[in-house]
């Protein structure tokens, strides 16, 4: 399981980085909501810890339970449709001892896993483009897919499906199925469109209709895009240079006024944008752009294709995660709750991404020699 390892090359840059955006999300968290500064404290050191020892765990170990990872994967999300708690109409975490987890998040990292050794080994045997192999592909994505759709948490399973198929191309995937599938697709989004605008659609839940249909005509839905409108005014009042962390005109900081609810989770980049600015916004996209940079180039160093696919897989979570949040803060995307990694408020997602992160530096330091 452990392995001796050549310091030299562990990776901390990347783990200064991760650090980093986790020590400034507890700047916008206390400036928010100072009362959740303790948790998410305790969370950060817990996260840093889980992702330093999983760095020096070898990674194939690992990856030798991706079956059973997959099963307690499964179970969690069928379970949390049992017994979790409900909350604005989804039925998504487990609250125990005061503690609340959400097995969504951590199917992301689990399931990036999985896939990881199951293309592999169609890599090994050249079977990434037969009916077999994407069927077994399709079919292991399907489970855990209709699960999270029941919840329901469609961002997340819209960031999923993303890195999942990434990782599909990365693998070798052919492109005459690409374009197959994208000329399938296409019209396939349409006709959707259309049928959840019909009266008697049973898709979607009536609020998510609403989100979609917000964001295609947003004059007649006031009310949906109100949220987003005042994330995007909060951003906006930060101008160049940001309020600063302590704005002293209470009236006029969008924090103060709980202007934007549940900033500190689904719309905390607007907090970063009225307290930093457009300066400190680019910072911080800059940041995450520098980890996902950092994971792919482990990537492309790995010593095989389980390890390439895991670190691209991480750098995918983390750029699509993080594109949907900020999108969604600036009305680009269609109103959709998902956090932004290392900073918005959360234990399981601050979790989820350490072990993400853990398994890239392990990775880097089993690279291959040059």
């Amino acid at each position: 399981m452990f392995k001796k390892y050549n310091l030299r090359f562990y990776n901390f840059i990347l783990l200064f980085l991760v650090i980093s955006l986790m020590i400034l999300g507890l700047v916008f968290i206390n400036r928010i909501d100072d009362e959740l500064s303790l948790k998410q404290t305790i969370g950060v050191i817990l996260s840093v810890v889980i992702m330093v020892v999983i760095s020096f765990i070898d990674y194939h170990f690992i990856a030798k339970f991706y079956a059973p990872l997959y099963i307690v994967s499964t179970v969690l999300l069928a379970a949390v449709l049992i017994g979790g708690s409900s909350s604005h109409n989804a039925k998504r975490w487990f609250n125990i001892a005061g503690i609340t987890f959400q097995p969504s998040e951590l199917t992301k990292v689990l399931m990036i896993i999985f896939m990881a050794v199951y293309l592999s080994n169609l890599m090994d045997k050249e079977k990434v483009s037969t009916f077999k192999g994407i069927m077994g592909f399709v079919i292991f994505y399907a489970i855990p897919a209709a699960l999270i759709f029941k919840e329901p948490d469609l961002s997340t399973l819209l960031c999923l499906s993303a890195v999942l198929a990434t990782m599909y191309f990365i693998a070798g995937l052919s492109y005459k199925f690409i374009g197959t599938v994208l000329l399938i697709l296409i019209p396939l989004f349409s006709l959707f469109i259309w049928y959840v605008q019909q009266p008697d659609q049973k898709l979607l839940y009536e609020h998510q209709v609403k989100r979609i249909m917000s964001f295609i005509y947003p004059s007649e839905y006031d009310d949906e895009t109100m949220q987003q409108e005042n994330s995007v005014m909060a951003i906006g009042s930060g101008k160049l240079t940001g309020k600063g962390l302590k704005d002293d005109d209470k009236n006029s900081s969008a924090t103060q006024t709980n202007l934007v609810s549940e900033q500190q989770t689904d719309f905390i980049f607007s907090a970063i944008g009225e307290a930093f600015g457009f300066f400190g916004s680019v910072i911080i996209i800059g940041i995450i752009l520098l980890i996902v940079l950092q994971c792919i180039r482990a990537g492309r160093r790995a010593r095989d294709d389980t390890g390439m696919l895991i670190a691209t897989g991480t750098a995918c979570l983390i750029g699509y995660q993080s594109f949907i949040h900020i999108g969604v803060n600036t009305t680009l995307l269609p109103n959709t709750g998902i956090p932004l990694p290392f900073i918005s408020y959360g234990l399981t997602s601050l979790i989820t991404s350490a072990i993400g992160i853990g398994l890239v530096l392990n990775i880097s330091l089993q690279r291959r020699r040059y």
